[in-house]
């Protein structure tokens, strides 16, 4: 079920905030208050089960692109799907991408989420 739209928003968010904080304990403790037991992550580079195994994704990419993830829309939910629009900021201030993610919840959290990097042409 989804969440009610400030619940789901907050869900979002959090989520967002584990990609962008800078220290990795503080990471993993944002992505424990939002992704499910077992949820799946993929991307064009990645592909992670579970909270640690994204956290070591995010630490990656931390580490190679300091930055923080921006919401650029609304989220979108109908069922137990959501999507919503962010772009990579580096610490610098540029984008490094700007993507879609697609997100299945259960229970109010993270199931999974499938993100596609660019703009649909």
């Amino acid at each position: 079920m989804v969440p009610d739209d400030a619940r789901l928003d907050d869900v979002i968010d959090t989520y967002a905030r584990a990609w962008s904080d800078p220290d990795p304990a503080v990471r993993r403790q944002r992505l424990a208050e939002v992704w499910a037991d077992g949820a799946t992550y993929a991307d064009p580079t990645a592909d992670a089960v579970g909270a640690e195994q994204l956290a070591a994704h995010i630490d990656d990419v931390q580490a190679g692109y300091p930055g923080a993830i921006e919401r650029t829309s609304a989220v979108d939910a109908h069922h137990d799907v959501a999507r919503f629009t962010w772009r990579y900021v580096l610490a610098d201030g540029s984008v490094l991408v700007d993507g879609l993610d697609v997100v299945t919840l259960t229970e109010g959290r993270i199931a999974s989420i499938t993100g596609f990097f660019g703009p649909l042409d």
